[in-house]
């Protein structure tokens, strides 16, 4: 790849999104335009995936709008999203969840992943109650 290409990538990557993977939650505020009208409009739902590396980094989510799941893939550095929010940090064991299409209701649910010092506060609530 030549310089000026790297270059010219590096200058377009963002680096005002948060930490994100598989399991967590998301809102993405996406850009959408109509028109010469500009607006947001925001899409929650579960990262199902984030591939890629670089510039072409995409991630995917997905939401259920009443009974029917959608799923969007995002390009991760694209000048349309606005922000991009962690709602909720969730724990799974794989970095691709596809097996969450074939679930429903609530099988869908995904634990939340916690740190140590959470769990640890959590812990002590706990004992303190019991005694």
């Amino acid at each position: 790849m030549s310089i000026t290409l790297q270059a010219l990538q590096f200058q377009n990557l963002r680096t005002d999104l948060p930490e994100f993977r598989a399991g967590d939650t998301v809102r993405v505020n996406y850009k959408i335009v109509e028109g010469d009208k500009e607006r947001i409009q925001p899409f929650q739902g579960v990262v199902i995936q984030v591939r890629g590396a670089g510039i072409s980094g995409m991630f995917t989510v997905r939401k259920l709008s009443g009974t029917v799941a959608v799923e969007r893939i995002f390009p991760l550095h694209s000048p349309r999203i606005a922000s991009l929010e962690v709602v909720r940090q969730g724990t799974v064991r794989r970095a691709r969840i596809f097996y969450i299409r074939e679930l429903t209701g609530k099988a869908t649910r995904i634990k939340e992943r916690t740190s140590k010092e959470v769990r640890a506060k959590i812990k002590a609530k706990k004992a303190k109650a019991k005694a």
